[in-house]
């Protein structure tokens, strides 16, 4: 059984700590200082700190691991190893060094493809086939230690950036125990990441889930999915916002020539039918199935409540 310090913020980083609870011992969480949230704006605890509260576990909340402060409170929690899984902070140099098994850092991709902070979202938006967890030993790089071990998952297009990052929570925690019980034993040797294959993973910013289009029907899909639960894609219908939460790019049918006729009457963004459970949408390459959307300040609806309230065919989005 180690000691074992544990670095982590959002929900994401809640299974490897309660994996870590089950077989060793955490004798230290570290975690973000609570931000502002809601329409309030109201401090929040993240919820690694509201499970490290509720399991009666010692807490730091420090702003930076570079103080003198962070780094004395750490050394005197005498950790075997530091785990880290989304902590959102850097962990330099001292930090690394301060443990006798190093930092140890669950990443969400299969490095190193998809270095940095929104690997999830990243890896659906390029179409990415697979996906999975990385159990790296940290060094003073962005996502370049080596890597202790690696499983593998399946992206598909029942996929969101919600759903795949939880998988991924669950297979990065039963990942990071089997990667500490070899490394304790002296049974797990860090490999180099190759040169090659390196992309990155830059944060979504909100300028990403305006959705265009002009675009491909299956890559308006892939940001959808992506973009749900957050920042959500959206796009505009009679000048007011309109989130879009599901949507399906169509199959080419087997009468291919009459689908091309439909798609050139059409300019990218209309809305083409309403069926039962969907409105097509027509984009500059395919056509989208939008199965779920959301007004402001309304909830998410179903597109057939929605097209109860509003003639919906002939209008555009964007």
């Amino acid at each position: 059984m180690l000691r074992v310090a544990f670095a982590g913020t959002p929900e994401f980083a809640l299974p490897a700590l309660a994996a870590l609870r089950s077989h060793h011992e955490v004798i230290g969480v570290l975690t973000q200082p609570d931000r502002p949230s809601g329409r309030g704006r109201r401090l929040t605890a993240s919820p690694v700190k509201v499970a490290a509260v509720a399991d009666g576990l010692p807490l730091a909340q420090p702003p930076t691991l570079r103080s003198d402060a962070a780094l004395s409170q750490l050394a005197s929690w005498r950790a075997d190893v530091l785990v880290v899984a989304a902590y959102g902070l850097i962990v330099p140099p001292e930090v690394l060094a301060l443990p006798p098994l190093g930092c140890i850092n669950i990443h969400a991709s299969l490095l190193p493809r998809w270095r940095g902070a929104a690997p999830i979202e990243r890896a659906i938006l390029a179409g990415d086939r697979y996906t999975g967890i990385t159990i790296m030993q940290m060094d003073a790089g962005l996502d370049t230690g080596p890597a202790l071990l690696q499983r593998r998952l399946e992206i598909t297009r029942a996929h969101t950036g919600g759903s795949l990052r939880a998988e991924l929570a669950l297979l990065g925690a039963e990942t990071l125990l089997e990667a500490l019980s070899a490394r304790a034993a002296g049974a797990l040797i860090g490999k180099p990441q190759p040169g090659e294959g390196v992309t990155y993973a830059p944060r979504i910013q909100k300028a990403e889930a305006r959705i265009d289009f002009q675009g491909d029907a299956l890559e308006i899909e892939r940001q959808i999915r992506a973009f749900n639960p957050e920042p959500i894609a959206e796009t505009r219908l009679d000048g007011e916002q309109l989130r879009i939460f599901a949507a399906l790019a169509l199959e080419p049918t087997d009468d291919s020539s009459s689908r091309q006729i439909d798609e050139k009457c059409f300019d990218p963004g209309a809305i083409v039918s309403v069926q039962d459970d969907y409105m097509i949408v027509q984009c500059g390459r395919g056509q989208l199935a939008v199965t779920e959307v959301q007004r402001p300040g309304r909830r998410p609806i179903s597109v057939r409540d929605f097209s109860h309230s509003l003639a919906l065919p002939g209008r555009r989005l964007g």
